[in-house]
């Protein structure tokens, strides 16, 4: 009940605020190495910089005036560096650095209403308070709803599974030569989290690509590093009943409890459940290439991720004291890795991967939308000759480092190279691992390319981004709210 009053409080407090000045906040999410930086970067940096937008009605038909970024409403939050990663994007041709925590900012556009009404008493001004984070995070808000047995029991019977009980053999077997029962030790309390989080961190690398990975914080502990509320871990084969006071299982208990409530709680509270509108990043290609594993496991992650939201429609004054996500959009990101022919099977494949989720969403009464988009596209389309035939490919740098067909690139010179085909059926890529685990997954030559190069003007201003769809996922999350 204390939670709820102070979200209702925020909420009443923000939309008094928005009164006075309209704003939407706008949540932008998504899994390890999704792009959540990228697509921030340069939406302002397009928005900023008369970027070409035709499917964004507002500043396609002239409407918006000015366009600025302003400081953001909450004080307590760190900004978002915009200036810095999208130097690190135009400037020094490199990936700005992974969201590691929250961030927020604030841009605001000045426009001219499309109806003759709203102009009279509109103020023709919208600030979009973009709030940056960790998907990880979003993975521990199922925690709320699960006691510390409930926790253990799932994420023991997961590390025993596929390819994971490889990645987790020390930490198993240091739970194995665990008594729960046994005075609580602190070494040993120790020894156990951090070999839980080494399997964590063996589960998210390059090479398994596997997505469901709670506790968020375990990953990204920043200033709550070395915690007691970060110093825990599962238990298995944990007996019924209360622990014994002082034991090992009774520690774990209070310390996973200590968690939801000094990390994920206020997250939820002051930052999850003041959300408006909510973009989900998803490098479906990412899984794809690591196997019927990885995607399966992609799946479960954003089942449970979109499991939190609230979507749905507020009437105008139930609006001031409770919030729900009206719009959510889901996109596949890292679309300029694949030639356009297969844009719209990797929106396909995404929807089937979040299908359970958006089936959800879409009966809240929320508007729903699946896309492909390259927030930055890094590459462009060729067809060369192959055996008298041609072939779609995509041109670009490959960053240091890459490999193709065994040539080791020097993240200097450009290279032309044929992404592979998605298949037609996605429900062919599941059916592989239910029905015919030997089967290969159709290859995808997924390549990290460098940030294109792009020139100066004059006076020094970096001419736009360029991208694919950018424009269209600003109609969906906030053109509404300029009409």
């Amino acid at each position: 009940m204390s939670d709820d009053a102070k979200i209702a409080l925020d909420t009443l407090t923000d939309r008094a605020a928005g009164l006075v000045n309209p704003s939407v906040r706008l949540g932008v999410t998504g899994l390890s190495r999704a792009g959540k930086t990228v697509f921030i970067s340069s939406l302002v940096h397009n928005l900023l910089n008369g970027g070409r937008l035709p499917v964004f009605e507002p500043v396609r038909s002239g409407r918006v005036s000015k366009i600025r970024l302003e400081p953001q409403p909450d004080d307590a939050v760190p900004r978002f560096q915009y200036e810095d990663h999208i130097t690190a994007l135009v400037r020094d041709r490199i990936w700005p650095d992974s969201t590691r925590a929250i961030s927020q900012l604030r841009i605001t556009l000045d426009y001219e209403s499309a109806s003759g009404w709203n102009r009279m008493f509109s103020p023709g001004r919208l600030s979009i308070d973009i709030v940056d984070y960790p998907g990880e995070w979003l993975l521990d808000l199922p925690l709320l709803s699960q006691d510390y047995r409930t926790f253990s029991a799932a994420t023991v019977a997961r590390a025993r599974s596929g390819i994971r009980r490889e990645l987790s053999a020390e930490w198993l077997a240091l739970c194995e030569a665990a008594q729960p029962q046994a005075e609580a030790d602190e070494s040993r309390t120790r020894a156990l989290a951090e070999a839980f989080t080494r399997y964590l961190r063996a589960c998210r690398t390059d090479e398994r690509s596997l997505s469901t990975l709670p506790p968020g914080r375990f990953l990204m502990p920043g200033d709550l590093e070395g915690s007691p509320a970060l110093t825990f871990a599962p238990l298995p084969d944990l007996p019924d009943g209360r622990p014994a006071s002082g034991s090992l299982h009774a520690m774990m208990e209070r310390r996973y409890e200590a968690y939801k409530t000094h990390v994920v709680k206020p997250f939820f509270r002051e930052h999850f459940a003041r959300l408006d509108r909510q973009i989900v990043l998803v490098d479906a290609l990412q899984a794809i290439n690591r196997g019927p594993e990885a995607l399966l496991d992609l799946e479960s992650a954003l089942a449970d991720v979109m499991g939190c939201f609230q979507p749905g429609t507020n009437s105008f004054l139930s609006s001031f004291l409770t919030r729900r996500i009206d719009k959510v959009l889901i996109a596949a990101t890292k679309a300029d890795h694949l030639h356009h022919e297969s844009h719209d099977r990797l929106e396909h494949i995404t929807e089937r991967i979040v299908s359970r989720a958006m089936e959800r969403i879409g009966g809240s009464g929320a508007g729903v939308e699946v896309m492909a988009l390259a927030s930055v596209r890094a590459t462009r389309e060729a067809t060369v000759n192959h055996d008298g035939h041609p072939l779609p490919v995509i041109v670009g740098t490959p960053i240091a480092g890459e490999r193709i067909n065994g040539e080791l690139f020097d993240g200097e010179r450009k290279t032309a190279i044929f992404p592979g085909d998605l298949p037609r059926d996605p429900d062919s890529l599941f059916r592989q691992t239910d029905e015919a685990p030997g089967q290969a997954v159709p290859e995808v030559n997924f390549v990290r390319f460098r940030p294109p190069h792009i020139e100066e003007t004059g006076g020094g201003l970096k001419l736009s981004v360029p991208h694919i769809r950018l424009d269209r996922a600003m109609q969906f999350l906030f053109g509404d709210r300029l009409a």
